[in-house]
């Protein structure tokens, strides 16, 4: 799992529960790690894989394996071994026997090229990534041995790339530090003039740059755009709507190229922290505001950018939320998006950062309202750290009752918030309540106490213990009898006795419903499983009876 974690970091930079990658424990093809990302993010259902299709219009994949060795070298045997593996997942008739968690990956990867005249420009890429706790030396026969296995693999013609990563003891380290660091890029700007001093601003720079150096920016470094860089804005790349498509053209053409910098609105990017030297600049923990479709359109059309090629850009680096708020808010005003939906994505987050640290250490959990923001501070647990996407779908679970709606494509949720989630009138401790509650069973689900095999209906648990300990009428969620009902259920949470009961309880609700063996993510995302579990709860009848 570390491995994985180390492999997945470089190309996925947002916080993971790296359980859901981990593979190895029989018939698992020799394959310890398992990544489908899709447009920079990891997908783990077929209906991930859909609603991303339906909500961009394209799809950029990679492919990611991962095999760990303890061993102190590298073993041609063993690679190629693992290689196999690889090749058999893809299989049209595959061969070898494999665990329930490959079956439903291979359904993923079908229904990927079930989509295959969506893909962006190219076919995906297969990245596959072997470690050891020795060195690789570049010895000629191990060379020799994977590239026998990656032609193996590239005659599939499935892939636009295959990409082989050995990873010894240096490169874990390497990549483990990494993940522990805020974003960094330095790049030229010798185009630049600083702004007067602003209130709240530590520093601000108006300019142009080369597009090269730009894409210095925003590239991962193994040939992807760095998706986390983008979530301050509110809408995702577009794919090719009119506009996108004249900037390509305006990119493609060489006679156009070089008015790039005038017929362009340009980029903003805010950074936390800023540090010049002559013509360099470095910046760290930054976001891209604004500009994501320019970004995107200038990556994919990077075989036409030359030296003509300028960015307009701007440059903010401030430690002040309110100030960064303001700046997301006027520079996505030409986009179809609402103040309030602007309000509630950054506003209302922010309030629910300070309310979730300013609990009690064991109670304690942080709300990531940037990719990485937690990343390189001291003693903090990775699985206390929250995501929005997380806390979305926890709180759909636990207090919106559509548990199988939180098991979907994240975005599915986005519409409602501002409405349903994130309301700015909602008290914060429902969020909270769902957030710890959602790590409790995790926590559960780690060390064995609740077995994992009940992780297809963690949603629903959250549901069912929320019904069980507070009751099963839901206060409206702008009232102090919100708070007082989320305060009976955090006590019971955070005494760890009365929290396994309750999640154990849970499960025997679960277990009178279906047959645990037969208990999938498919399963749970169905209509009739919620209505049959209300009906334990004994909150609606069953389906085609009463209760």
């Amino acid at each position: 799992m570390f491995a994985t974690y180390c492999a997945l970091s470089e190309v996925h930079h947002d916080s993971v529960d790296i359980t859901d990658f981990h593979i190895g424990g029989g018939a698992d093809l020799g394959i310890d790690g398992i990544a489908i990302i899709l447009n920079g993010t990891p997908i783990n259902s077929v209906e991930e894989v859909q609603g991303q299709m339906d909500s961009s219009g394209h799809v950029d994949v990679m492919f990611m394996f991962v095999q760990a060795k303890s061993s102190s070298s590298f073993s041609g045997e063993s690679i190629a071994n693992f290689l196999d593996g690889v090749d058999e997942f893809f299989s049209e008739n595959p061969r070898l026997p494999m665990n329930d968690r490959v079956v439903s990956l291979r359904l993923i990867m079908e229904e990927v090229y079930a989509n295959s005249s969506k893909f962006k420009k190219s076919k995906p890429v297969c990245r596959v990534c072997y470690a050891t706790t020795g060195r690789w030396t570049d010895d000629p026969y191990l060379i020799a041995k994977v590239e026998k296995s990656v032609d193996v693999l590239r005659s599939t013609n499935l892939f636009s790339d295959v990409q082989f990563v050995p990873m010894g003891a240096d490169e874990l380290q390497e990549a483990y530090q990494r993940s522990k660091n805020s974003v960094t890029a330095e790049f030229a700007f010798a185009n630049k003039v600083l702004l007067p001093p602003i209130d709240g601003v530590d520093e601000a720079y108006f300019g142009w740059i080369s597009a090269t150096e730009y894409l210095k920016i925003i590239e991962d470094g193994v040939g992807g755009v760095r998706k986390s860089l983008f979530t301050d804005n509110v809408r995702d790349f577009q794919s090719y709507n009119p506009v996108n498509t004249e900037i390509y053209s305006t990119i493609e053409s060489k006679n156009d190229r070089g008015r790039f910098v005038v017929l362009n609105n340009g980029i903003t990017i805010v950074a936390r922290s800023l540090s010049t030297t002559r013509d360099k600049v470095i910046i760290s923990d930054y976001q891209i505001v604004n500009g994501c479709q320019t970004s995107h359109v200038l990556f994919e059309a990077k075989e036409y950018v030359d030296e003509t090629v300028h960015v307009p850009v701007k440059v903010i680096a401030t430690q002040n939320e309110d100030v960064v708020n303001r700046i997301v808010t006027a520079t996505n005003r030409q986009t179809q998006v609402t103040t309030d939906d602007l309000h509630a994505r950054l506003g209302f987050a922010k309030k629910l950062e300070s309310y979730f640290v300013a609990h009690d250490d064991k109670e304690r959990l942080y709300l990531e309202r940037r990719s990485r923001q937690y990343a390189a501070v001291q003693g903090i647990e990775k699985v206390r750290i929250v995501t929005k996407p997380q806390l979305i779908k926890a709180f759909a679970g636990m207090f919106l009752n559509e548990p199988h709606r939180a098991l979907g494509y994240s975005g599915e949720l986005d519409p409602w918030v501002g409405s349903k989630i994130f309301n700015d009138l909602h008290k914060l401790e429902p969020y909270y309540t769902a957030a710890y509650a959602h790590y409790k069973l995790e926590f559960f689900f780690r060390n064995g106490a609740i077995d994992s095999v009940y992780k297809p209906a963690r949603f629903h648990l959250l549901m069912i213990v929320r019904s069980q300990v507070a009751g099963p009428a839901i206060p409206d969620l702008t009232t102090r009898k919100a708070e007082k009902y989320s305060q009976t259920i955090c006590e019971s949470l955070w005494d760890g006795a009365k929290a396994l009961k309750a999640f154990s309880d849970a499960t025997q609700v679960v277990d009178k419903v279906v047959q645990i063996e037969d208990l999938s993510r498919d399963y749970a995302k169905a209509r009739p499983f919620l209505d049959d579990i209300n009906a334990q709860l004994g909150t609606v009848p069953l389906r085609g009876g009463s209760a």
